[in-house]
């Protein structure tokens, strides 16, 4: 009887995964694919879920110690690719290593598809993919054609450069998968940026500004909003300006469905706003 307990053991042991995750985004997916308990590190910005904090860190977004990473002995390292400069040194050291992008939703699908895989998770998988195209369900028909800016930031002053949502990123097909369009219409893959001139000459129905810093940088709704409603543009007359400061707003994870919700939320009230003469 100790005999087989001990060979149990020794599989379970050797069975077990060790996985290093090297973005929030990445964190949370493979939590969200119920393998948190596999995860042995991640990076200082890996606060979701609430566990991942006490977990070993191996870095930031770019300075990866890789003595840390080998000392932790992992059995697979998932990264985004925006860290694909890694991939060559981990192999060297005989890590395993699974890279993935988050910038579209198609991709980010098949990013969950492909951790799914890699880890043993192919049924968790599929439903996260679910549950996120059925979040994208609710949020069509209910306003049509309408331009929307999708913001980055809680920018005070306008007339600096102000980071919004290019056409190539999964923010753009959410706009597009609820029958609206991107107020943006640029078609450069690079971080578009514009000035308070171009920001007139998009001329939104809609704003939806991602400020997930603000409380830490002590700023209200109210105070986010304000410099945007003296723009001669439609959301601004019509009070069609939302703020999302969820620590969630721009994280390409499962819970992208939740920033899905708030949109969802937005085109419900801007609906109302924009019907009225």
């Amino acid at each position: 009887m100790r005999y087989f307990l001990s060979l149990l053991l020794l599989f379970s042991s050797l069975s077990a995964q060790r996985i290093i995750t090297l973005s929030p985004a990445v964190n949370e997916i493979v939590f969200a694919l119920g393998k948190g308990d596999d995860v042995v590190a991640n990076t200082e910005y890996c606060t979701f879920p609430k566990v991942s904090k006490a977990l070993p860190k191996v870095g930031g977004y770019y300075n990866i110690s890789l003595e840390k990473v080998l000392a932790l002995r992992p059995s697979l390292v998932i990264l985004e690719k925006n860290n694909l400069s890694l991939v060559p040194k981990f192999q060297k050291l005989g890590i395993k290593t699974l890279a993935i992008s988050t910038v579209s939703l198609p991709i980010l699908f098949e990013s969950f598809k492909k951790i799914g895989d890699k880890i043993g998770a192919e049924t968790e998988a599929k439903k996260l993919i679910d549950s996120v195209q059925n979040s994208l369900l609710r949020t069509q028909n209910i306003l049509k054609d309408k331009k929307i800016l999708i913001v980055f930031g809680s920018h005070l002053n306008l007339q600096k450069q102000v980071y919004v949502s290019g056409n190539h990123l999964y923010f753009a097909d959410i706009i597009r998968a609820s029958g609206n369009q991107n107020a943006f219409n640029g078609e450069s893959t690079k971080q578009p940026t514009l000035s308070y001139e171009g920001l007139i000459a998009t001329n939104p129905d809609i704003i939806i500004i991602l400020a997930p810093f603000a409380k830490q940088q002590h700023r209200s709704t109210e105070g986010i909003i304000k410099p945007w409603l003296s723009m001669p543009i439609i959301a601004s007359k019509k009070r069609c300006i939302y703020v999302i400061d969820k620590a969630y707003a721009g994280i390409p994870s499962d819970r992208v469905r939740l920033f899905i919700r708030d949109f969802e939320g937005a085109l419900h009230d801007a609906k109302d706003k924009l019907s009225k003469l």
